[in-house]
């Protein structure tokens, strides 16, 4: 018999069984509850100020993690697109199979390396499909985001201003001169001093 299956017919037996026996286990499970509340109340009072607060931050970062983890399955289930795959990840998502490694890990390592060895041209491929699935995310996104509008979710849709930062940002990378090397200036003041 399988967990699902005996916790199915461990309910069935709750429900047939009349109340007054029921009490018996509500009564152990209340007794249970006390001793555990007076045990949690000791182990508080005898914990530092310190320990309290590493406490506190550990519960907090534990209801962070199910908030997060909570609000990405109802994206999932809402049907929220994937993000698009950049040039390595298909590189790995078609090589990975047929890779060299005992490990998945070993594996990833290996292609890691052919990945890096390759020149521009042979990456231009894996990098013109991560521009077109990049394309595709965008689009389904516009689509999805119209859909969750029509649903009254405002709240799941990017703003326009987070959108545009995203791509301020990447143009300014793009704009961005690089900055003159130390060697560079060095050569530069040895040239002016010289010439002096």
């Amino acid at each position: 018999m399988s967990n699902m299956e005996l916790v199915k017919k461990i309910a069935g037996a709750w429900k047939e069984l009349p109340a007054s026996q029921k009490q018996v286990y509500e009564e152990a499970r209340k007794t249970d509850w006390q001793r555990y509340e007076e045990q949690l109340a000791a182990y508080k009072a005898q914990l530092s100020p310190a320990q309290a607060v590493a406490l506190k931050e550990e519960r907090r970062r534990r209801l962070a993690k199910r908030r997060s983890f909570r609000a990405k399955r109802e994206l999932t289930v809402l049907g929220k697109p994937k993000r698009p795959r950049s040039g390595f990840n298909i590189f790995v998502s078609e090589n990975f199979q047929e890779s060299e490694g005992i490990s998945p890990v070993a594996k990833l390592k290996q292609l890691f390396d052919t990945w890096r060895k390759l020149s521009n041209s042979q990456k231009q491929p894996y990098l013109q499909l991560a521009e077109d699935d990049k394309v595709r995310y965008e689009n389904e996104m516009k689509s999805w985001e119209a859909k969750m509008a029509e649903l009254g979710r405002e709240d799941l849709i990017r703003s326009r201003t987070q959108m545009l930062k995203k791509k301020t940002a990447k143009t300014a990378k793009k704009v961005e001169t690089p900055k003159a090397s130390s060697r560079e200036k060095k050569a530069k003041s040895k040239l002016k001093k010289s010439e002096e």
